[in-house]
């Protein structure tokens, strides 16, 4: 006899009797998708240019990607929002990034609507509709959604993925991690990866093998309910991760360069038709050096951080294959809707010379070809938190100009992949209609036969501002349905409009011909010589690539263009126009709990993120760690922050006293205790006390004396000529007890742990910090 089921709400359908016998029982219903209902899965690459991948015309090998798109769609006219949050707050909410309070980054946010960070309730997530759909709904990898003040232990957590409608998530909470040492969440709690490098461990296939259980463990119950899977990896973008034999199956096939490179993948994407036979190639840009006037060792130096990129690709599809072939084994590919894309273009953070140690920039300090042909080898390793010159960026954005963080197509044109075998006949064909990320959520929605909710958990919902591009599915000659698309980051603008784009770039065309670096603020006068004489037209019918400015030959469109950008602004909330970069830093923010003068610390706690922890730098500051020591005395650490790019620890080893300071990995400023430490129950303690003035422009922090005591009496002294000025670390938090990942010390083996009782950590940072705020806003910017 069939079960009465009702809607929750509606009237009890049953019979209420004195006795079981005489009533009728019936139950609330459960949300159940239509019968047949297919899965989604969103495959999200980061900081992947348009000329990255094999299908799209590089000489990178791509099979398991290049496979997609002969099994589907291939979009050529994908367009994003030029940075990371900002574009993932769109594909997951079907919103422009302003109506999703992420004009920026969420931890490069302003207290104005549009850019606060705080992404509304009122726009829904994918995720949040499927679920209340019947769905399962799976977040694996990157997040990079909650503002980085808010991801620690005290939360709040209703931003995380567990409070977006996921019911599953284990990835990274930040704009990027180590691949080899992650910052690792389950759920809502911080865990340790499963295995070390040592052991083989790697992030891309580890995040891999949690999808393929996600949806295993729900499957294996009830096979006919479908999935929602987005899965973030945090590939392509820095650090370039990967096995040495994984980027040494490209040696040499980078040594003609990037302007060799460019060439060579944009007459394959004319042979394979990504892109309109008569297109031209924009000029080579000033800011990238001529591949022939670089010295020998620099060719060499950059030809490596390429392959090592490469490899890393090569890698990332490899086993986006087998999350594929998985699929196909339990019978779930034909029926799995899979939208392929990457979060902005080829990123441009590794500066002219490239890096195997970012945290330097963050810090003013230089990397010279000279370290990085010491390192050439550890590339791609453990050792490293590389990123590649912006030559190959340029190089990697073919056929377009520039690169993320700008609204020119090098920064907001991407490749976008659809398969989705049951229902698209045609495969292998290239769509050229007009899209953007804001149309991922409509386009899934309308294939699904899923309406938009008017509310969700009693939220009334705003208009999804993207449009559905299903007809695009079976007609290459289906009328354009996205008409109109402003874009704005951090200054940089741009407006499309049906087949015509103006672009009003800032802080110019490039460094070079503006004079001007990243983050120069725009006055009101500035602005006003901007819309007056800054703005560039571009006619994409003819000029795919936006090689010929025609401006001044169509004034009136341009004007008219501009207004179209201002009524644009004014709807979706993107006023005030803030280039600021330095500045935003400074920004005073809503936390949880204002920053303290003393924190108590325990251990077995959750690491605590560079936006929470107690600030260190260029003040004085001290530890106080109580201990019991037991006989014969107990190794490791006390108190930790940083990685091996960068950090201190204060940590007892051969049950002697220590503390290291590590700055940048170019200098080990170490001071240790001569005696032996006594058992029992002590107070350990580190006092740091500036004997100088900073000079962070130059990358050097304040100098100063460290001394080390044992229940308040000192037992070593030693003196630190500088430190890090602006950053420890690009990953790891402060950890109690350990130094897990990435280990500050070479000396020891992560994670170190204090072997004697430690019952709590007291970290005093009263003093006054000095502050270099435009430094720190590039450390943010590059933790996209």
């Amino acid at each position: 006899m069939p079960l009465t089921e009702y809607r929750p709400g509606s009237p009890f359908p049953g019979i209420i009797g004195r006795t079981p016998d005489v009533s009728a029982p019936a139950w609330p219903q459960m949300a159940r998708p239509r019968e047949g209902a297919p899965n989604v899965l969103f495959i999200v690459l980061d900081d992947t240019g348009y000329g990255h991948l094999g299908c799209y015309g590089s000489p990178i090998r791509t099979p398991n990607i290049d496979a997609l798109a002969a099994d589907g769609l291939l979009y050529n006219n994908m367009h994003t929002t030029a940075l990371c949050s900002p574009s993932r707050s769109s594909m997951l909410t079907g919103r422009n990034h302003h109506s999703n309070h992420m004009g920026c980054l969420s931890n490069g946010s302003t207290g104005f609507p549009g850019t606060d960070g705080y992404m509304p309730f009122e726009n829904g997530m994918l995720s949040e509709i499927l679920k209340q759909a019947g769905y399962n709904t799976y977040c694996v990898g990157k997040w990079h959604l909650s503002p980085e003040e808010t991801n620690t232990a005290a939360g709040p957590y209703d931003r995380w993925p567990l409070g977006r409608g996921f019911e599953r998530f284990y990835g990274f909470l930040g704009g990027d991690t180590h691949q080899y040492y992650p910052e690792l969440v389950h759920d809502n709690h911080q865990v340790e990866a499963p295995a070390t490098p040592e052991q083989g461990y790697h992030l891309t296939p580890d995040l891999v093998e949690k999808a393929k259980a996600f949806i295993a463990d729900a499957k294996q119950i009830a096979p006919q309910k479908p999935f929602f899977c987005y899965f973030a990896l945090g590939a392509m973008h820095s650090p370039h991760h990967v096995p040495k034999e994984w980027a040494d199956r490209y040696r040499g096939a980078f040594d003609q360069g990037w302007q060799a490179y460019r060439e060579q993948v944009f007459a394959r994407q004319k042979t394979l038709g990504i892109v309109p036979p008569d297109t031209q190639l924009p000029a080579d840009d000033p800011d990238v050096q001529q591949w022939s006037a670089l010295s020998a060792d620099e060719r060499r130096l950059y030809a490596r951080m390429m392959e090592v990129f490469a490899g890393f690709l090569e890698h990332t599809d490899h086993y986006i294959g087998e999350l594929i072939a998985f699929l196909k084994k339990i019978g779930e590919y034909d029926n799995t809707l899979i939208m392929l894309v990457s979060d902005n273009g080829s990123s441009a953070e590794g500066g002219p010379t490239g890096s195997v140690n970012e945290c330097r920039f963050f810090n003013n300090v230089a990397d010279t070809v000279e370290d990085g042909l010491k390192h050439i080898e550890e590339i791609g390793g453990p050792t490293t938190f590389n990123h590649f010159p912006w030559g190959w960026t340029h190089a990697g954005n073919t056929p377009f100009r520039r690169w993320k963080r700008e609204t020119y197509r090098g920064g907001s044109s991407d490749p976008f992949i659809v398969t989705w075998p049951k229902r698209i006949e045609a495969k292998g064909e290239i769509r050229k209609h007009y899209c953007h990320l804001i149309d991922m959520v409509p386009t899934a929605l309308d294939a699904l036969g899923i309406e938009a909710p008017a509310s969700l958990r009693g939220v009334t919902q705003s208009q999804i501002d993207g449009v559905s591009l299903l007809s695009t599915f079976t007609d290459a000659a289906a009328p354009q349905v996205h008409l109109t698309q402003y874009f704005e980051m951090m200054g940089h603008r741009s407006i499309y409009h049906d087949g015509w784009r103006a672009v009003c770039p800032w802080p110019g065309t490039s460094f070079t011909e503006s004079g001007r670096s990243f983050g120069v603020e725009i006055t009101h006068d500035m602005l006003d010589e901007l819309d007056a004489h800054g703005w560039e037209l571009y006619h994409l019918d003819e000029d795919f690539a936006e090689a010929r400015n025609v401006a001044k030959d169509n004034p009136a469109r341009v004007v008219s263009m501009i207004a179209t950008w201002y009524v644009e602004a004014g709807k979706y909330h993107v006023l005030p126009i803030d280039s600021r970069g330095t500045q935003r830093i400074a920004l005073e923010r809503p936390r949880v709990a204002e920053n303290l003068n003393r924190y108590t610390l325990y251990p077995n706690t959750q690491g605590i993120v560079a936006a929470a922890a107690p600030k260190t730098l260029n003040r004085p500051h001290s530890f106080v760690a109580e201990v019991d020591i037991p006989d014969g005395g107990g190794d490791g650490v006390l108190l930790s922050f940083g990685g091996n790019d960068g950090g201190f620890t204060f940590y007892v080893q051969d049950n002697r006293l220590c503390y290291l300071h590590n700055y940048l990995a170019l200098d080990y400023f170490y001071v240790k205790a001569n005696d032996t430490l006594p058992s029992g129950r002590h107070l350990l303690g580190m006092q740091f006390e500036p004997t100088g003035k900073p000079d962070i422009k130059h990358g050097k922090g304040v100098p100063g004396r460290v001394t080390l005591l044992l229940d308040g009496e000192p037992i070593a002294k030693g003196e630190l000529p500088y430190t890090v000025p602006i950053r420890l670390g690009q990953g790891g938090a402060m950890l109690v007890g350990q130094d897990s990942g990435a280990p500050v010390n070479p000396e020891y083996e992560p994670p170190f742990r204090y072997a004697g009782q430690l019952e709590r950590v007291i970290v005093d940072v009263s003093g006054e910090a000095t502050v270099d705020q435009q430094a720190e806003m590039k450390a943010y910017l590059r933790k996209q």
